[in-house]
């Protein structure tokens, strides 16, 4: 990592949920977040749902987000390097990040060293036992079929019936993340099955909903990057150390 320079890591912004005004709201709050790091930041992770909804087709994008695009245009045209995870609920990313933003879309899980430490990157959806039927959908909308089916769709009828979809989120519901048991926090039991076999200093995930910072074996953490709706909250690396944060202008 160049010398002052640090990664950033943050996850559900859910840009278009819940209505327009609150969406604009959190827009603005993010582009300030951005513009806060943008000078030692050398690479930023926005490790999934970063949209409520995103289809790409051939030559249509969703509508808005122009001054979050702005800002990320502005930030790679400076070197910053962008990577973006597919999310659940804005897995259908092709190709307009990568010409726009020179962009590395991750579908699935990322492997990093940085000085020295281990990083093991995913949006968090999936994984762990259980929840059949969700990783049965995911198969089926992560498929060519699928997304030529609903290429097909006219955008008006196809982003309307995503729209409709994505207000049944927990997101759009409301629901209080921070009620859940311990014993539900799958991620963690994931990130501990996977340090028996190969060690990672720091699990990083999104898709909870709720920031959490977790000591591991063999000292590694766990970390959940929460989300922009309630918590504003992020991770940086500087080198040595990963820290959970909350952006609080």
């Amino acid at each position: 990592m160049p010398v002052g320079k640090n990664l950033y890591f943050a996850s559900d912004f859910h840009l278009g949920a819940v209505s327009y005004s609150s969406s604009r709201e959190r827009e603005d709050r993010i582009i300030r977040w951005l513009d806060m790091i943008k000078d030692d930041v050398a690479e930023l992770f926005l490790m999934g749902d970063v949209f409520d909804f995103w289809f790409e087709y051939k030559t249509v994008v969703p509508k808005g987000y122009v001054r979050f695009l702005g800002k990320l245009a502005q930030l790679t045209d400076s070197g910053v390097k962008l990577y973006l995870f597919k999310g659940n609920h804005d897995m259908w990313m092709f190709d307009y990040f990568v010409t726009e933003f020179n962009a590395t879309i991750i579908t699935n899980e990322l492997e990093i060293e940085r000085s020295g430490k281990k990083f093991y990157l995913h949006h968090g959806d999936g994984l762990g036992p259980g929840d059949k039927f969700y990783k049965f959908l995911k198969k089926f909308f992560r498929s060519g079929v699928c997304q030529w089916l609903f290429a097909r769709l006219h955008p008006n009828l196809g982003v309307g019936i995503a729209n409709a979809w994505s207000r049944q989120s927990r997101i759009a519901g409301a629901k209080d993340e921070h009620k859940m048991q311990y014993q539900q926090e799958w991620l963690e039991t994931y990130s501990r099955e996977m340090l028996k076999t190969q060690h990672f200093d720091y699990f990083v995930f999104g898709h909870r909903h709720l920031p959490l910072d977790i000591a591991l074996p063999d000292n590694a953490r766990y970390i959940n990057l929460g989300e922009w709706v309630n918590y504003n909250s992020y991770a940086v690396f500087d080198g040595t150390e990963l820290s959970l944060r909350y952006f609080t202008q």
